[in-house]
């Protein structure tokens, strides 16, 4: 099925006799593959409103996301988030769309700064289960009232309502953007710098950090970003704040690296997400022993790539934080199950908001548990 219109979807849903299988672009197949007839939201697409002087961009939720980029580089712009592109990592092929990045929160190292996806979106159209078309939030920043819709539905996957149009607040591409350096650090010794770059007054928006087993050299990597000489300031200030952690310089450096997790592409091996305290991270990376490592967020997010068919989870015992399978077979993702078990309470809470939303259970059913 392929709605060219949103009041086309509502009808779709609404007659579905059913699961529903939700499809974007068929890029971010991150969850266990469900059974049902697929509607794609392909047909909705294109910019419905974009206002640079207000940073303002309302977008159908089928709009390629190369188009929405594209739109907004035109006038200096840019989404905050800096949405990560899971083709490679995965093997898939397809356009990412908007309303995919949505529907899994996905947000790359600007994260640590500038908050994840649901931090810009400022507004949603959906269709429930029942085929009744809700909307949430507007087009400005402002306090909500109510239940606030539009923060539940990104990360949802689909499996609360079937996004048909998004709101986001955008923000300007700033001038100048250089890397602070360092090689060689271990990764206690490179999240303890992170953390301390990232609680500096010098505005850091990406940390990253990376050990090459092939090399055996690990690189531990600051951005900073804004006008010309600030940056200059910033990056030079890092360099002699972080003096006690390594041998730090500045340079330019690609992100895409990490954003997209590139060292994990085309080798053998699943892929693991960790989101952990940073301080935790080292000592949960070494309980596991991992065929590779890649923090980001300072060591907030982790990722993980393990011998094919490891159960993380068992590895690496009680912690404090959640271990999402990203890159699996489809055996292990039935068998382990892709996001991390909720406590009693929440999956309570889960389950009823699916209840009141898709009563049916026909939206992507079985894709978070």
């Amino acid at each position: 099925m392929r709605p060219e219109t949103e009041t086309e979807l509502a009808e779709m849903i609404a007659a579905a006799q059913g699961p529903l299988a939700i499809r974007g672009g068929g890029t971010r197949t991150i969850g266990q593959k469900v059974a049902g007839e697929v509607l794609s939201l392909a047909g909705l697409s294109g910019i419905s409103l974009y206002e640079p002087g207000a940073l303002t961009l309302v977008v159908k939720a089928g709009t390629p996301l190369v188009d929405v980029e594209a739109a907004l580089a035109a006038e200096g712009q840019r989404l905050p988030f800096e949405p990560m592109d899971h083709r490679a990592l995965l093997g898939t092929e397809g356009t990412p769309t908007i309303g995919g990045v949505v529907a899994a929160n996905v947000s790359g190292p600007r994260r640590v700064q500038a908050g994840a996806c649901r931090d810009s979106l400022i507004g949603v159209r959906f269709v429930d289960g029942m085929g009744t078309i809700l909307k949430n939030g507007g087009r400005v920043m402002k306090n909500v009232t109510g239940y606030d819709l539009v923060k539940l539905l990104a990360g949802s996957f689909g499996t609360l309502g079937v996004l048909s149009e998004v709101s986001f607040k955008v923000l300007p591409i700033p001038g100048a953007t250089r890397t602070v350096r360092a090689y060689g650090l271990d990764d206690v010794t490179a999240v303890r710098a992170m953390s301390a770059a990232l609680g500096s007054p010098f505005e850091v928006n990406g940390a990253v950090h990376h050990m090459d087993q092939q090399g055996g050299k690990s690189v531990t990597m600051l951005r900073v970003e804004g006008f010309t000489d600030s940056v200059a300031y910033r990056a030079d200030a890092l360099c002699k704040l972080l003096g006690g952690y390594g041998d730090w310089q500045v340079a330019d450096a690609d992100w895409l690296w990490a954003r997209d997790v590139q060292p994990f592409v085309g080798v053998p091996g699943d892929v693991w997400r960790l989101s952990v305290k940073p301080s935790d991270a080292p000592g949960l990376v070494a309980r596991v022993a991992p065929l590779d490592a890649l923090y980001d967020w300072g060591g907030g997010l982790v990722w993980l790539r393990v011998a094919e068919g490891t159960d993380l989870r068992a590895a690496l015992g009680a912690f404090s934080g959640h271990a999402t399978l990203i890159r699996a077979s489809d055996e292990t993702k039935a068998r382990l199950g892709v996001f991390h078990p909720e406590p009693a309470p929440l999956q309570n809470i889960a389950n009823g908001l699916r209840g009141k939303f898709d009563p049916r259970g026909i939206l992507n059913p079985g894709l978070m548990g």
